[in-house]
């Protein structure tokens, strides 16, 4: 198969939902040597969690599939230039490649706006207006923290 026809089938999962309206115009598709893992699309309405966006959904549905954490064997196709939250999980999930449908201006025109959250991030977290950030109890909290690494089974990942 090629990536046209992987991104075909997540753009399918955006236009099922339009009908379902289970969530956003977002599908998405992850691959591994040419065979698809699973497919996905937004579920953040049906499922009442603003994390269920279809990437994901994706990314847990393959790691369950191929009982791993470890994505980086695999490709993420996705209707739509990935969110922060989406991005960060493919980061954290090891997947090196992701293929998307339309921008993120795109998907501004349609309502779905990221740019405040990317802005927010760049700018090192300061907007108080966007999300206040406190630190608190870090004397109690960096005791977890040592005895995790004093813990000689922990596992880094």
């Amino acid at each position: 198969m090629t990536d046209s026809v992987y991104m075909k089938l997540a753009i399918e999962q955006a236009n099922e939902n339009i009908v379902l309206k289970e969530g956003g115009p977002f599908g998405a598709v992850i691959v591994r040597d040419q065979e698809v893992i699973c497919a996905a699309h937004n579920m953040v309405l049906a499922n009442l969690d603003p994390t269920a966006h279809a990437e994901i959904i994706a990314i847990r549905k393959a790691c369950k599939v191929l009982a791993t954490r470890d994505l980086s064997d695999c490709t993420l196709y996705t209707s739509a230039y990935p969110c922060p939250m989406c991005l960060s999980a493919t980061i954290w999930a090891n997947i090196k490649e992701v293929r998307y449908g339309n921008t993120p201006k795109e998907a501004d025109r349609i309502g779905f706006r990221d740019d405040f959250i990317y802005k927010f991030i760049q700018e090192g977290s300061k907007d108080q207006h966007v999300l206040k950030i406190t630190q608190t109890g870090h004397d109690q909290s960096i005791e977890t923290f040592k005895n995790y690494v004093e813990d000689s089974t922990h596992e880094i990942y």
